[in-house]
């Protein structure tokens, strides 16, 4: 899809979150069409997108979602419909009864954890699913941050911890170990996964292959994918799960953002209303450098600038970008990709405001103000 926002940035709040339905239903398109060629089902992750108001977008072509907690295996439950799947890396009694309200499948992360915990299932008031998350014993991780198979990792139960048998109940094994990666690496942890785990997939009923499929990206293999998943399922006789996240939302969303201010500190500085550890904290664990709308690497235009948020952190610096004219105050700037992982990392550090959020429906010009962010929002999280 081209960067081009398909609206005028001077006319929506700043700083603000856009999302374009359209982008998100030409995502959701694509992996319908996995779903309908492999008969696999697929989860929205919402820890990646959790925009429940543009859930209707994706609704249509998705199976379900899979949450972390008990506030997204709820949201999912309320706004989102259909399966509802739950992994945490452990659970407290408390949050597993309130995950069992609304989940149909829990995914335990330890063999201690699903005995500990089964009189919680076994009391829900819903029946719920038991599986397994397992480590699939090979790592394709870029960034160690998210890579959840790197060397030590406490995700994903380890081949020998299972003995010669699965645990009462399980129906289930779930592994994840990509992060925006193509089909080429799952077909390697496939490899992987079967070599330590196909004694145990008899009498099971599905495999999650977890998320970080970059299936909607440009260039992504999905004939690959597709054979991978149906050739899975003939062989072991099971339905697989994917749970996508970024890829449900890639490149659909945007953030708008001001320039305040510019300075000379050594290099030209432009100084934004927004604040990268507040709105873009992935900017900084990732780290990355997203692109912005008519931009360029520095020094390739003519005009190259720092750009730097307005929180009191030295290291809140978006990176260094080129221009084809001089910044200037109140030049509105689109930052690309800001639907994904972004939203729902947003927080309030200095007492910066949340973005607004805004929606462009297909067909439209003009996006919509969903909500709008102030003090209350700030206070009431504080004690």
């Amino acid at each position: 899809m081209s960067d081009a926002p398909g609206f005028d940035p001077r006319a929506v709040p700043s700083p603000c979150f856009l999302v374009d339905a359209a982008r998100l239903r030409a995502n959701a398109a694509i992996l319908e069409r996995v779903r309908a060629a492999t008969g696999c089902r697929i989860l929205l992750a919402l820890k990646a997108f959790a925009m429940w108001s543009a859930f209707g977008h994706l609704r249509w072509a998705l199976d379900g979602v899979c949450a972390s907690s008990p506030n997204e295996a709820r949201l999912g439950r309320e706004e989102f419909g259909g399966e509802v799947h739950a992994f945490a890396a452990a659970y407290s009694p408390a949050s597993l009864a309130e995950i069992v309200r609304h989940a149909d499948h829990v995914v335990f992360n330890s063999l201690g954890q699903l005995e500990r915990l089964r009189p919680v299932i076994e009391t829900a008031p819903r029946r719920v699913g038991l599986a397994l998350r397992v480590h699939p014993g090979r790592s394709e991780g870029h960034t160690p941050i998210y890579d959840p198979c790197a060397p030590g990792s406490r995700l994903g139960i380890l081949r020998e911890e299972l003995g010669d048998s699965l645990p009462e109940g399980v129906e289930g094994l779930h592994f994840h170990a990509l992060c925006q990666h193509g089909a080429d690496a799952l077909e390697r942890i496939l490899a992987a996964f079967e070599e330590r785990f196909a004694r145990f997939l008899p009498g099971l009923s599905y495999v999650n292959f977890g998320g970080g499929h970059h299936i909607t990206r440009p260039g992504y293999d999905l004939g690959l994918l597709t054979r991978l998943i149906r050739d899975f399922q003939e062989r072991h006789g099971l339905r697989v799960y994917l749970e996508p996240g970024e890829a449900a939302a890639l490149d659909a969303g945007f953030l708008v953002a001001e320039v305040l201010d510019v300075v000379e500190r050594g290099t030209p500085q432009a100084i934004l209303d927004t604040a990268v550890p507040c709105h873009m904290p992935d900017v900084l664990e990732m780290p990355y450098r997203p692109h912005i709308v008519g931009s360029g690497l520095p020094g390739e235009k003519p005009f190259t600038y720092r750009l730097g948020g307005v929180s009191c952190l030295a290291g809140d610096v978006a990176g260094d970008y080129s221009f084809d004219r001089p910044l200037a105050v109140g030049d509105r700037l689109v930052f690309t990709d800001m639907a994904i992982y972004s939203m729902v990392k947003t927080n309030t550090f200095n007492g910066v405001d949340l973005p607004a959020i805004l929606l462009l429906e297909p067909g439209e010009a003009k996006p919509h103000l969903v909500r709008s962010f102030g003090y209350p929002d700030f206070k009431e999280r504080l004690s």
